[in-house]
C-alpha cells in the first residue's frame, strides 16, 4: 500500500484482529462440503456459508480458496457449497444455517460472459467446472444464489462479493438483454455487496456481525454497497450531496416533453426546466451544491421505501465542495440512465473519475424510491497483507469429491503463482481496474519464491516448469507512481497512456531480480512469463526485456496491440503501433542473441467502438504484410461497467467531457458488420473473401482485390468454399453430444496450450477463459512454417 494513506486512513490490518473463538480448531484440510465432513472436523455448525458458482478448488488462484481460507484464518468456520442446484432451495440447506453470514459469488468469471460468446451463442464448456461440463450454473447466478439463500434462511444476512457483483453495483447496461438494469442490489435482495477485492472488507463485516452488530448498522465499510432504508438512513444524514454536474458538468441536455402531447402540439407543450444557472435542464443538475431536493419536509411517504434525507449544504458554503469523506455524489437515476444514453454515459464517467481510494467520494443512485449507496473504493492491501492471504495452508488442489475430474482452468494455473494484484494500464475493454484498482498490490520476493517451492515439493505432476510469474498484467510488479501524494490526489484513469506518466516509477530490477532468484531455486528448470506483457513499459527497461527473452519465454510471448489504427487505439487508450514495432526490435535482438527461436503472438479484438471498416481494412493489410494469420478472432464483448460498453450503448465517449452534441462514437452493431469486422481479422479465411470483396469494392478499394502477393484477397472462391460464415472457434458453438464426446477423451486435453510456436500465429482471446482448440494453424503468407526449439506452455 503507498504511503499516501495516512494514519487516519490507514484500516485495520487483515492480521491485527482478534480471532473468533473457533479458532481453537484446526486449519482443515479441505473446508467442508458435506454434513459428513463437518462431523469429521468436530463442527455442529458453520459460521459462514459460501455460495459459489465455480466448483471448489483450494487454491488462491480462485476465489472460493481465497474468502474461505482468509476467513478461516480468522477463526471462522467456514463451508462451501458449490455449484449448487439453484432450482431446488434444499440444495442450499445442505450444510445447514449459517451462525453468521451467507457469502454469494458467481465465481472467478461474469456468469454470462462464462457462458455466452461474444454472438450472444451459448458455450458448450466451462473451464471452472468438472470435467469442463457447461449448464452447471444459472445465468446470473449471483442473483439467484442470493435469492436462494434468502429463501433457505430469511434472517440470515447475504453478502454478495465477486467481479459479477462488482461490475454490477449502479445501473449497467447488459448486453446480453440490450437494455439498461438496476444495481444488482435491488434484483438480488442481498443486505450488502463487497465490490473489489474481498479479503479486507469481508474479515471486518465478518468480525463486526460476530460481535452482535446487525447488518442493516454496517454502513460504513470501503468498497461495499447497500440500499438506503428505515433501519441505516441515520447513519448517512451527516453527509453532504453534490450533484454529478458539480464534478464534471456535462452538455446541454435536451428538456423533458410532457409525454402526454401530441407531437402536433409540440410547441405549446409543458416542460421541466431548472429555475436556477445549471448548465443542464435536468432536475437534479443543478449548479451548485444541494441538499437532496426530491423528498422535503412534510413528505409522507413510506419509511422503507424512501430516498436518504441528506444534511442540507449551507449557503455559505454554496460554491465550495465539502470534505471527501463527507461528501455524496447523486448520480442520474437508474430511470434517467435508462432513457437517456447522454446522462449514462456522464454517469459512468463520474464512476471511473471516483475509482482512486485515495480521494473518491461516495455515490448515490435512486432506483425508483429507493436510494443505492456505495461508499468509496477498499483500501489496497499493503505487501505484508498480500503476504498473509497467500501464505495461508491451501491445498492447492480441487476437493476430493470430485475424484479424477479435470479442471481446464486449473490446469491452466496449477504451476503459476500470482505475484501482484491491479492494473493501471486503463484498458477500457478492460474491468480489472474497476474491480481490482489501479495500484498495485505486491506480495514479497520472499513469499512468492515460498509459493515455488511449495509448488515444486508438493504439486502432483510438478515437473520442474513454473508456468508464470505474473498476474494481470506480467511486469508491473512494485511499480508505482513516486509521489504518494501525486497519486493520492490522481484521477487519470491510466498511468501509461496517451503514454508513460512522467510520475511513473517503471524500473524493473526488482522483477528481474525476483526472476533470476526464482529460476535459481534447486529443483526450477525454467521459469516461464505466460501472463500479458505491457511492451511500453518494458522498451523502457532493455535489460528486463533481454532477461526475459534469454530466460523465460517458451518459444512464443504474448502482447496485445489489440490494434494498429489511432481512431480505436485511442477508445481503448492502448499504445500506437510504433511502441509495438520497437518492442519487436528488441524481442528478435535479443532472441537472436540467445540462440532460439521464439516469435511474438500479439493479440487483436474486432469491432471495439470507435473502428471503422477502414480501420479494420489497415488492420489486415498490416497482418499481411507482416505474415500473420488470425488463428481465432475475439469480437469487442461487452462486459458491464466498462468504459468501452457505455461507449458501445451510448455512442459517446465518456474519456472526455459528456455533451449531447460532441463526439459520436463509430459503434459496430448489427451481424453483418461484426461478421466483416471479423474477417478483415481472418483475411486468409476463403469463406470470408465474397464478404470482403463486396466491403472492399463499397469502399472504393478494388485495387486490393487480386492474385499476387501484395493484394489482401483473390478474385476466385476455391472449390468446397461457400463464402458462408464459420466461427473458427467450433468448441463455442457444439451442442452437448458433441462436448460430451469430448471431455471423454483425455487425449484431447491441453492440445491447445501444447502447440509448437509459430510464427505468424495471432491470439485474439480476451474472456480470460483457457485457450481453445481450433484446429491447425495455417502456414504464414509468403513462407513455410519453421519449427521452434521449446514448446509454449499453457497460458495463465
Amino acid at each position: 500500500m503507498s504511503t499516501a494513506y495516512t494514519a487516519q486512513t490507514a484500516p485495520k490490518a487483515l492480521f491485527d484482529y482478534d480471532k473468533y473463538w473457533a479458532s481453537c480448531f484446526e486449519p482443515a484440510p479441505f473446508l467442508p462440503m458435506s454434513r459428513e465432513e463437518m462431523d469429521q472436523l468436530g463442527w455442529d455448525s458453520c459460521d459462514f456459508i459460501f455460495v459459489c458458482g465455480d466448483a471448489y478448488i483450494d487454491h488462491p488462484s480462485f476465489v472460493t480458496g481465497i474468502i474461505g481460507r482468509v476467513l478461516e484464518a480468522q477463526g471462522f468456520r467456514v463451508g462451501i457449497i458449490a455449484q449448487p442446484d439453484w432450482t431446488n432451495v434444499e440444495a442450499f440447506r445442505v450444510l445447514g444455517k449459517p451462525n453468521i453470514a451467507w457469502g454469494v459469488s458467481a465465481g472467478n468469471m461474469d456468469s454470462m460472459i462464462n457462458r455466452y460468446t461474444a454472438d450472444r451463442k451459448i458455450r458448450s464448456d466451462d473451464a471452472y467446472s468438472p470435467d469442463n461440463q457447461p449448464n452447471k450454473r444459472p445465468d446470473r447466478a449471483a442473483t439467484v444464489y442470493c435469492q436462494r439463500c434468502r429463501e433457505a434462511f430469511p434472517d440470515v444476512p447475504v453478502l454478495l462479493g465477486g467481479i459479477e457483483g462488482s461490475l454490477r453495483r449502479i445501473a449497467h447496461y447488459d448486453y446480453w438483454s440490450d437494455k439498461v438494469r438496476r444495481s444488482i442490489l435491488m434484483d438480488s435482495k442481498a443486505d450488502l455487496l463487497m465490490y473489489g477485492n474481498g479479503e479486507r472488507s469481508i474479515i471486518e463485516i465478518m468480525h463486526r456481525l460476530a460481535k452482535g452488530e446487525k447488518i442493516h448498522q454496517i454502513t460504513d465499510v470501503r468498497g461495499t454497497a447497500f440500499i438506503i432504508n428505515k433501519h441505516n438512513r441515520a447513519a448517512k444524514a451527516q453527509f453532504v450531496e453534490i450533484a454529478s454536474n458539480d464534478v464534471d458538468t456535462i452538455g446541454r441536455v435536451d428538456p423533458i416533453i410532457n409525454p402526454y402531447v401530441m407531437s402536433e402540439d409540440i410547441d405549446g407543450c409543458e416542460i421541466e426546466k431548472d429555475k436556477g444557472n445549471s448548465l443542464s435542464q435536468y432536475q437534479n443538475f443543478q449548479k451548485e451544491v444541494v441538499a437532496n431536493p426530491i423528498v422535503r419536509e412534510g413528505d409522507n411517504l413510506d419509511p422503507d421505501t424512501q430516498i436518504v434525507q441528506l444534511q442540507p449544504a449551507s449557503k455559505a458554503i454554496k460554491h465550495k465542495l465539502p470534505p471527501r469523506e463527507l461528501a455524496v455524489i447523486r448520480l442520474p437515476s437508474f430511470e434517467e440512465v435508462a432513457n437517456d444514453p447522454v446522462l449514462y454515459a456522464h454517469a459512468n464517467r463520474i464512476l471511473h473519475l471516483e475509482t482512486n481510494p485515495g480521494n473518491a467520494r461516495a455515490l448515490v443512485q435512486k432506483h425508483g424510491e429507493r436510494d443505492v449507496w456505495i461508499n468509496p473504493p477498499p483500501i489496497p492491501l499493503t505487501t505484508e497483507e498480500m503476504d498473509y492471504v497467500f501464505d495461508l495452508p491451501y491445498a492447492r488442489l480441487p476437493h476430493p469429491s470430485y475424484g479424477n475430474a479435470r479442471f481446464p482452468a486449473f490446469d491452466m494455473i496449477k504451476f503459476s503463482v500470482n505475484i501482484m494484484r491491479g492494473c493501471f494500464g486503463g484498458c477500457t475493454f478492460c474491468s480489472i481496474t474497476e474491480h481490482e484498482g489501479r495500484i498495485i498490490q505486491n506480495r514479497s520476493e520472499e513469499s512468492i519464491l515460498r509459493e515455488v517451492e511449495k509448488i515444486r515439493d508438493t504439486a502432483p505432476g510438478f515437473t520442474g516448469i513454473i508456468s508464470d510469474l505474473g498476474g494481470p498484467t506480467a511486469n508491473m510488479y512494485r511499480l508505482a507512481c513516486k509521489d504518494p501524494e501525486i497519486e493520492k490526489n490522481c484521477r487519470k484513469p491510466s498511468c501509461v497512456f496517451p503514454g508513460v506518466c512522467q510520475n511513473l516509477h517503471t524500473d524493473h530490477a526488482p522483477l528481474t531480480q525476483l526472476y533470476r532468484k526464482a529460476r535459481a531455486l534447486p529443483g526450477i528448470k525454467k521459469i516461464l512469463i505466460g501472463s500479458g506483457l505491457r511492451y511500453d513499459l518494458a522498451v523502457l527497461n532493455p535489460e528486463y526485456v533481454r532477461e526475459l527473452v534469454t530466460h523465460h519465454v517458451g518459444g512464443y510471448l504474448k502482447i496485445a496491440p489489440e490494434h494498429t489504427e489511432k481512431g480505436p487505439l485511442s477508445k481503448m487508450m492502448k499504445p500506437g503501433i510504433g511502441t509495438y514495432d520497437r518492442f519487436k526490435q528488441m524481442f528478435d535482438r535479443f532472441s537472436k542473441e540467445a540462440g532460439k527461436e521464439q516469435y511474438l503472438i500479439p493479440y487483436f479484438i474486432a469491432a471495439h467502438p470507435g473502428t471503422t471498416d477502414y480501420d479494420m481494412m489497415n488492420l489486415a493489410i498490416w497482418l499481411k504484410k507482416n505474415g500473420f494469420r488470425a488463428d481465432q478472432v475475439q469480437t469487442f464483448y461487452p462486459s458491464p461497467m466498462a468504459t468501452a460498453t457505455t461507449m458501445y450503448y451510448t455512442g459517446k465517449n465518456p474519456l472526455a467531457k459528456v455533451a449531447r452534441y460532441t463526439e459520436d462514437v463509430d459503434i459496430v452493431k448489427g451481424e453483418k458488420r461484426r461478421r466483416l469486422h471479423k474477417a478483415f481479422l481472418r483475411y486468409h479465411d476463403p469463406n470470408n473473401w465474397p464478404l470482403l470483396r463486396e466491403a472492399l469494392k463499397e469502399m472504393g478499394r478494388q485495387d486490393l482485390i487480386g492474385n499476387s502477393k501484395q493484394h489482401l484477397i483473390p478474385t476466385y472462391q476455391p472449390a468446397g468454399t461457400d463464402g458462408q460464415y464459420q466461427s473458427a472457434r467450433k468448441k463455442n458453438s457444439t451442442v452437448a453430444g458433441d462436448s460430451q464426446k469430448r471431455t471423454a477423451n483425455p487425449g484431447n486435453r491441453g492440445q491447445a496450450q501444447n502447440n509448437r510456436p509459430k510464427k505468424g500465429q495471432i491470439l485474439t482471446q480476451h474472456t480470460g477463459l483457457p485457450p481453445r482448440e481450433t484446429g491447425d494453424a495455417k502456414k504464414p503468407f509468403g513462407g513455410s512454417k519453421p519449427k521452434a526449439k521449446s514448446k509454449p506452455k499453457s497460458r495463465a
